[in-house]
């Protein structure tokens, strides 16, 4: 963060701390604490990434997307946002309820998939024709995790 000399004073400081003196930027921002289990596990996932491989990884989101967008495409209530082109899609696709769709009822949809399925999706709003939810698989995710979801989104568009 940056803030003008000149208009520091305009700034007070964070919690009124007081560890630094007030002519100090240090006195208005905090970065928070060192995330230090990140730091220490980098080498243990990069050593992993590697093993793995990228295009492992890549056709392994690939497939996993693919498995539940393919199911998603059979329902008429839904559409897919993203292609099926492999070189226009990796693991992250997105979906939107078909017809005029409240946000409400997109935000109602997540909820839902989060509360009673476990499972986490995201709205994106901003999006040309209306908000979408995205669904981003990892790659310890399993087919049997993306059957669930493709089960749990049809029982929540029964609804």
């Amino acid at each position: 963060m940056y803030i003008a000399e000149q208009r520091l004073q305009d700034v007070d400081p964070q919690l009124g701390d007081q560890a630094y003196p007030k002519s100090l930027i240090d006195a208005r921002v905090h970065t928070g604490t060192f995330n230090f289990a990140a730091v220490m596990a980098l080498p243990d996932a990069l050593t992993l990434h590697a093993e793995i491989g990228t295009a492992a990884k890549a056709a392994r989101l690939r497939y996993l997307r693919d498995l539940w967008v393919g199911e998603a495409r059979k329902d008429d209530r839904l559409q897919i946002l993203t292609p099926d082109d492999a070189d226009m899609v990796g693991g992250i696709s997105s979906f939107r309820l078909k017809g005029p769709e409240s946000s409400n009822k997109i935000q109602a949809l997540v909820a839902a998939l989060r509360d009673k399925h476990k499972i986490l999706t995201v709205v994106r709003n901003g999006v040309s024709k209306g908000p979408c939810i995205r669904v981003s698989p990892a790659i310890y995710t399993s087919e049997d995790d993306i059957l669930k979801f493709v089960a749990a989104l049809r029982s929540e568009l029964v609804n």
